[in-house]
């Protein structure tokens, strides 16, 4: 796309791509890091809940003190400045802003500040995958009726997976598998804030010493991201989830083609074209050979014999028959490539992945046995991690996604392992994510087919 030409363009035309930036943790960090070097963009605001907080990232990541001074969105504008607000509506409402990046992590944030974005007609890149998995479709449509962007985030696996998902299908291949590597076995579902340091290694000076935060990589470690970022693939991708879970089979990048294919040909898949997430860990607790603990793939299939001869003519590595092959990437960069989403979304009026479709729901579902009358922490905390499903499956039998499961208050027991429905909690059903929520499976209706 000459993504680098397109923007030098505008930085020799004195016309910089002007973005905004809500939530200043790990990945905006990130972002900022790279944007100081990257000649065509003017991070015209930030805004976080602790303006300190993003004082200091901007800090930490090389920015000069005179580059954040700005006392208001119009200061920053004339003189190319950044203006840090606590206030996501100032920033949303800034003159001058093209693109908005939502990296709270919160979903009914991440909802509320896409929607005004659309009213503003500004883009949204969305870093914030838990509101994506809640809500994507339908904030994607709304987007599209607005004549924005609504974007998955570069840089982060869902977004890499698009693109992988993309690259085959062009190319005229069947797409058997997608999805990434993880660090999986089943007693981690169990884990707590209070456990996430031990499975990590680490001690809980450590962490805080490193400023890491339990709650969020509790829930890299339980799965509950890997299922919220299948949902996001699914919906982005068309592609079919696993109804009962992600398996998280054991899987080096040498065994892609051969473990990820269809059961009836030997390997793990119910049926071709499904997300899929596969561990750098073996059951009994060894390393795989080889993992993609940090990176993301596709698997797919030859159409016909002249391709497969193709494949082998070409050394690529394939399964036992020949047919089936993949193709992966080793890491991910997280908010350093995230620019690659903004610069599409700005200059270019194309997404890096976007939902499409409600294929994916994550469920939410007991750690441990649960009581009537306590409160659920939601993603990554004491009481439930999410499991992926198919969104007819979800829907039908009135599941609580885990974008919503937090804060609400149980009114019967839960058995360990099993998935909570609405009717099991009490919720406040004015909220605007419970609304928007109930608008989206009303437009999509995965259980009787898209309207």
């Amino acid at each position: 796309m000459n993504l680098y030409a397109m923007l030098q363009a505008r930085a020799e035309q004195g016309m910089p791509l002007r973005v905004g930036l809500i939530g200043a943790g790990k990945f905006g960090a990130m972002f900022l890091s790279q944007a100081l070097h990257t000649p065509g963009l003017h991070i015209l605001a930030i805004a976080d809940l602790d303006v300190g907080r993003a004082r200091e990232q901007l800090a930490t990541t090389g920015w000069p003190p005179e580059r954040y001074g700005a006392t208001s969105p119009a200061k920053a504008l004339a003189d190319g400045s950044t203006y840090l607000t606590d206030d996501a509506d100032e920033l949303i409402r800034a003159g001058g802003i093209e693109v908005v990046i939502e990296a709270t992590g919160v979903p009914e944030a991440g909802i509320a500040h896409a929607l005004k974005c659309f009213e503003r007609g500004r883009h949204v890149i969305m870093v914030n995958v838990e509101a994506d998995a809640l809500a994507g479709p339908l904030l994607a449509r709304r987007a599209a009726q607005a004549n924005v962007v609504y974007s998955m985030a570069y840089g982060d696996q869902p977004a890499l997976i698009a693109e992988q998902v993309d690259w085959a299908r062009a190319c005229g291949f069947q797409v058997i598998a997608a999805g990434k590597g993880t660090k999986y076995l089943p007693q981690y579902h169990a884990s707590t804030p209070e456990t996430v340091w031990d499975y990590y290694g680490l001690t809980s000076k450590q962490a805080a010493a490193a400023g890491m935060n339990a709650k969020m990589f509790n829930s890299f470690l339980d799965g509950t991201k890997s299922a919220i970022e299948m949902a996001a693939v699914a919906n982005a991708c068309d592609l079919t989830p696993p109804d009962d879970g992600l398996q998280f089979p054991p899987c080096g990048i040498d065994d892609l083609a051969q473990v990820l294919r269809p059961q009836a040909d030997g390997g793990v898949l119910p049926e071709k074209g499904m997300v899929e997430v596969i561990s750098s860990l073996h059951r009994d607790g060894r390393e795989v050979e080889r993992d993609l603990r940090w990176g993301v793939f596709v698997s797919f299939e030859a159409p016909s014999d002249y391709v497969r001869d193709c494949f082998a003519q070409y050394g690529v590595t394939t399964d036992d028959s020949g047919r089936y092959c993949a193709l992966y990437r080793p890491f991910h960069l997280i908010g350093l490539e995230l620019g690659i989403s903004v610069i599409a979304a700005g200059l270019t009026g194309q997404p890096t992945g976007v939902a499409q479709h409600f294929r994916g729901d994550v469920v939410a579902t007991a750690k441990r046995g649960l009581e009537s009358g306590e409160v659920l922490d939601g993603e990554g905390g004491f009481t439930v991690y999410g499991t992926l499903m198919g969104a007819a499956k979800s829907c039908h039998n009135g599941y609580l996604p885990i974008g919503l499961a937090s804060g609400v208050t149980l009114k019967t027991h839960i058995a360990n392992g099993q998935a909570i429905k609405f009717s099991d909690v009490e919720i406040d059903e004015t909220t605007m994510a419970f609304q928007f929520r109930r608008q989206m499976e009303a437009t999509f209706d995965p259980v009787g087919g898209l309207i």
